[in-house]
């Protein structure tokens, strides 16, 4: 086959797939296309479209007012973890390939690609007047890159994963939270340093109000407010498991807190109350963003939808399917092993048949060395570590945390404090994966 054939089939390709997945979007308001968990979401300054990466490595441009895809961006070698829009309508993409893609709409292949990080990338943020674009990074390194061009400027300080990062209102200064469980805020003006705030537990996300107050979703279900100098001001349990996404309505109402087990937490910021919680499908809800109206919220979880929310009276916009028949444990329902492995489905199978995700699949786990499936790509220092997966070590990974247990991992960070629960795992594991 010729060149200019291969093209035009991949071109034709690529017409018929976001058909169908026009086909698909245009029926409901919820929206489906992606082949893997929705693992970062945005919305164009005008509301009128939005983007989504995920685990699949692609990111779709969407059509809110029609529900329909627009355009299929694929770029990245890995998952897509993070989604921005520029002011001028420009896409940007992040990936834990550790690239970040600048796109103009309708263009098949990114116009800029900036590389610098080291580690997966897994969040954006937008300065005010949009002539910066920060990113986070499991490097320890937060990153601002200038949207015309120029060199990027490296803030260091993060002893682990810097898992979020946003911008003051002024755009006076930067925010970034990471798995060492520090806030950081770090002046951009001159060469100050941050003013840095320890709270009790790994923090997954930020977000920050138009008022400056700053919110950092934790490990431990807790989403902690403080306010723009860094003092706490107080607390809000959104639930019993990690926080994995946060995000501010417009009007600086309301904070959504998206967990891993796939509720999501709507709360009051002010009177810092739980005003209700979404409840899905059960899987995890891996981003969250409001819509213009401070009203609507999208979210994006393991079971490839985004879905559409009434943030007020906590009902679903459209058909919202739950329990999918997709859903990989239905046929574990009421085992206590299996529902502690829900958090894990978003990056790891339990049957060969089924293959690797982000992490690599799980079958015949117990017995097998660390870092030796063939046909997944382990981090090197992993290779380095002596140990074989048992009952006993896949409970201690979760004892400790993967960061300690499991320095290198590309895993995030949790724990299982109850050993109860430590021993239902291995149990549901023990059973679902012999033999595989």
């Amino acid at each position: 086959m010729t060149m200019v054939a291969m093209k035009f089939c991949v071109s034709r390709m690529s017409v018929i797939c976001l058909a169908l997945l026009t086909s698909l979007g245009g029926v409901q308001a919820q929206l489906r296309g992606h082949g893997g968990p929705v693992r970062a979401l945005a919305i164009s300054p005008d509301g009128t479209q939005a983007i989504s990466g995920s685990f699949d490595t692609s990111a779709i441009r969407w059509s809110l007012a029609r529900n329909a895809a627009e355009q299929v961006l694929r770029f990245h070698a890995d998952a897509v973890n993070a989604v921005s829009f520029l002011k001028d309508g420009r896409i940007v993409t992040a990936g834990a390939d550790a690239r970040i893609a600048i796109w103009s709409p309708g263009k098949q292949q990114p116009e800029t690609v900036l590389e610098g990080h080291t580690a997966p990338i897994v969040a954006l943020a937008l300065s005010p007047d949009g002539a910066t674009l920060a990113s986070a990074s499991w490097d320890h390194t937060v990153r601002l890159w200038p949207v015309g061009g120029g060199a990027a400027r490296v803030f260091e300080g993060h002893t682990q994963n810097v898992n979020g990062v946003a911008f003051s209102p002024d755009g006076r200064s930067l925010v970034s939270v990471g798995y060492d469980l520090t806030v950081r805020i770090w002046p951009l003006a001159g060469n100050s340093s941050p003013t840095i705030v320890t709270l009790p537990t790994p923090l997954n996300a930020v977000a920050v109000a138009r008022d400056g107050e700053i919110a950092a979703g934790g490990a431990n279900g807790k989403v902690y407010f403080l306010n723009s100098a860094g003092a706490l001001e107080g607390e809000v349990e959104a639930g019993p498991t990690p926080v994995i996404s946060v995000a501010v309505s417009g009007d600086g109402a309301l904070v959504a807190a998206a967990g891993i087990r796939g509720s999501v937490a709507i709360i009051e910021r002010k009177p810092r109350k739980l005003a209700r919680t979404l409840v899905g499908p059960g899987l995890p809800v891996w981003s969250v963003a409001f819509m213009s109206d401070s009203r609507t919220l999208l979210t994006g979880g393991t079971d490839r939808m985004i879905r559409r929310w009434g943030a007020i009276n906590g009902e679903p916009i459209g058909s919202a399917i739950m329990g999918a028949p997709e859903d990989p444990l239905a046929a574990f329902a009421g085992d206590r092993g299996a529902d502690v492995f829900r958090a894990c489905i978003a990056c790891h199978t339990l049957s060969p048949d089924e293959g690797n995700r982000a992490g690599p699949t799980l079958a015949g786990i117990f017995g097998r060395r660390i870092a030796t499936l063939p046909g997944y790509s382990f981090s090197d220092p992993l290779k380095l570590l002596d140990i074989v997966w048992t009952p006993e070590t896949v409970s201690k990974l979760f004892e400790i945390g993967p960061m300690a247990y499991t320095p290198g991992t590309k895993m995030p960070e949790q724990t299982i404090g109850s050993p109860q629960d430590r021993k239902a795992l291995v149990d549901f594991l023990a059973r679902a994966t012999k033999g595989k």
